[in-house]
């Protein structure tokens, strides 16, 4: 298991080659682009995701934003799955404000920070597109989501862009 930029696990490789690790950059490019041109309208949707994955280093920041210990935040707010901590939850986070607002905003973890733009599985179609010349599928996202509505604006064509560079990689180095 090797990771890409520290974030995206890949399984089965001890290392990323140099020609995979220039198309991860192709589709990390395009999820980082839509990820700082589209602003959050904070619609609350993803809020309701069902794992809300918690990094380690997260935990002690976010008690502290709760004025808690990180024990009392681990026991009453967390559970541990395959290696990981993800928020206990059933339906809507529990910061997610009545407003729609994140009560914890700015020490919300890191996978809030980053959906949908630069998930995994976001992240791994636009990866499978770009190298398999094929159509991004995109049929988890639900259609009501201002996100998903960005993302099927703008997709196609940044995906045949990275395409276009690849091919010219790809063209130079033989």
């Amino acid at each position: 298991m090797v990771k890409y930029r520290e974030k995206y696990i890949l399984e089965g490789l001890d290392e990323i080659p140099p020609d995979m690790m220039a198309d991860l950059d192709l589709a990390y490019d395009i999820c980082m682009h839509l990820h700082v041109t589209s602003k959050c309208e904070m619609c609350g949707k993803c809020c309701h995701q069902p794992n809300i994955t918690i990094m380690d280093d997260e935990t002690e920041r976010i008690a502290k934003r709760l004025n808690i210990g990180t024990d009392e935040f681990i026991r009453n707010f967390l559970y541990r799955k395959d290696e990981r901590w993800l928020f206990k939850k059933s339906g809507r986070c529990r910061f997610l404000g009545k407003d729609n607002r994140c009560t914890i905003w700015k020490e919300r973890p890191q996978i809030c920070h980053d959906f949908p733009y630069l998930v995994s599985k976001f992240m791994s179609r636009v990866y499978l597109s770009i190298v398999n010349d094929i159509d991004i599928d995109l049929s988890y996202m639900e259609d009501d989501w201002p996100c998903t509505t960005i993302i099927k604006s703008s997709i196609d064509d940044l995906i045949l862009k990275a395409r276009e560079e690849r091919g010219k990689r790809i063209t130079r180095s033989l």
